[in-house]
């Protein structure tokens, strides 16, 4: 039988405002632990909530930028549940009546756009950070005790969930990618998951191809990159068809994913939304945003990540324009081709030697580096690669690198390559027996010879034509 993936995602974004959601707490990674907290955030008895007015207005942004409805009254409850990260008992967290609801993502494939539905994306609280010290992993299971750092508890969190309309842990992985880039883009969040203001769960079912209903799906949590995200997804999916095709029943379950070992290990049973005992937070007001604050904000938004794919697509192909818009790199590679640089060639040192460097893009002057790309096949290895290391520099200038000349002279380098081959029987067989990746081989040691001063692409025609022979 062939199944078909079914996956949710629940995404939660931690908003960069100075302060928390409903305190005057500094927000922010890398204080010393509790050192950002008071009687507030902390859960202390008679304290009471202010919400934060600029993480509402976020919200608002995220939402539209996601195609959402924003709601016109949207309602804080208490979500209730006792863990050590959440001091007061209870997280406040919208629930039945969200802020936004009912949007879309467009991500662009081969086959066309794909619609990934949102349920809705919601504001709220996020509670602390716990960590587990002992043991192999880091994680709860074999830890030897749990620390809290209650800093992060009570930094607004936006919470989106998707609609079950992922297919594959590799489209999973590329919404998420887009996603991201939106995000930042829209200035509201850092969203980087090494320091936790980007997380991510995963909701993952199988049926047979071809039906329309839905099975029992289980989580995945403490994922910290997006190719862990979609290792995640393939084990689990993995684990589901094996399960079904044994005869046995998938059991709604919570999850964690090891990267280290490829090993999924269950934590605990799925609570559903009457366990948590929501009802309305007494001490503050419905959000009633004016329709002229979402109007204002909705005049904000920049172009989407999706729409500029589409659009720079047609120079390029769907790889290439993706790989530099949800890099944050395409108005670099626009400048860069407006100068005058070939727009694949442009595309390919930006995302390949450009971001290998290291560099900002935002720094980048792009006339500079436009030339740069133009003599890219006319000047030393060694000074291309010394010029785009200090291409981000105060004053920088492409000019005494141009001056260089690469050797070229057929003559000059026929001896070096022929050197090289008779240095490298073994290799040398092997290509002519079909491994024809180790050109690059062959290539590498004549740059080496020469100190980078040869030309790559007369050094490639040599050796081709003497392995020819």
């Amino acid at each position: 039988m062939n199944w078909e993936p079914v996956i949710g995602l629940e995404i939660h974004v931690q908003l960069k405002t100075k302060t928390k959601m409903f305190c005057r707490c500094a927000a922010g990674f890398g204080a010393g632990e509790n050192t950002q907290t008071c009687p507030v955030c902390l859960g202390f008895p008679g304290a009471l909530p202010v919400m934060n007015r600029r993480a509402v207005e976020w919200t608002i942004k995220l939402g539209l930028a996601l195609d959402c409805e924003i709601a016109g009254h949207a309602v804080f409850a208490r979500k209730n549940y006792f863990y050590p990260d959440l001091p007061k008992g209870y997280q406040i967290s919208q629930y039945d009546l969200p802020s936004c609801i009912d949007g879309k993502v467009l991500l662009p494939t081969a086959e066309g756009d794909r619609v990934i539905g949102i349920v809705r994306a919601h504001l709220e609280e996020d509670a602390a950070k716990t960590v587990h010290v002992g043991g192999r992993s880091g994680r709860i299971g074999g830890a030897d005790a749990s620390l809290v750092d209650y800093n992060r508890g009570g930094t607004p969190l936006v919470e989106i969930v998707t609609a079950p309309d992922i297919r594959s842990a590799d489209e999973a992985k590329r919404f998420l990618q887009l996603l991201r880039q939106t995000i930042v883009e829209l200035g509201i969040s850092d969203a980087e998951m090494e320091k936790g203001t980007l997380r991510v769960d995963a909701n993952v079912s199988v049926r047979p191809a071809g039906s329309d209903g839905l099975r029992t799906r289980t989580e995945i949590k403490n994922m910290n990159s997006f190719n862990f995200i979609a290792r995640g997804i393939e084990a689990e999916v993995e684990r589901q068809i094996g399960v079904w095709e044994a005869g046995d029943e998938v059991l709604q379950q919570t999850y964690d994913f090891d990267a280290g070992t490829g090993t999924l290990t269950a934590r605990r049973s799925k609570e559903e939304a009457d366990d948590y005992r929501y009802f309305p937070e007494p001490d503050l007001v419905p959000v009633e945003p004016a329709a002229e604050l979402v109007d204002s904000i909705r005049a904000e938004l920049p172009e989407s990540p999706a729409a500029r794919i589409r659009r720079i697509e047609p120079a390029l192909d769907l790889e290439r324009a993706t790989v530099l818009v949800t890099g944050g790199l395409d108005r670099l590679w626009d400048e860069t081709v407006a100068a005058g640089a070939g727009t694949v060639e442009a595309a390919n040192v930006i995302a390949n030697t450009v971001v290998g460097a290291g560099l900002d893009p935002t720094a980048v002057p792009a006339g500079e580096l436009a030339k740069l790309v133009e003599a890219r096949e006319r000047i030393p290895r060694a000074a291309f690669d010394e010029a785009i290391a200090k291409l981000a520099d105060s004053g920088f200038s492409a000019e005494p690198y141009l001056e260089q000349e690469a050797v070229s002279d057929a003559g000059e380098l026929g001896p070096i390559v022929d050197r090289i081959l008779e240095e490298n029987p073994g290799q040398v067989a092997a290509y002519r027996g079909g491994k024809e990746g180790l050109l690059g081989f062959f290539v590498g040691q004549v740059m080496k010879e020469t100190g980078g001063k040869a030309n790559a692409r007369v050094v490639s025609d040599l050796v081709r034509e003497k392995l020819a022979g």
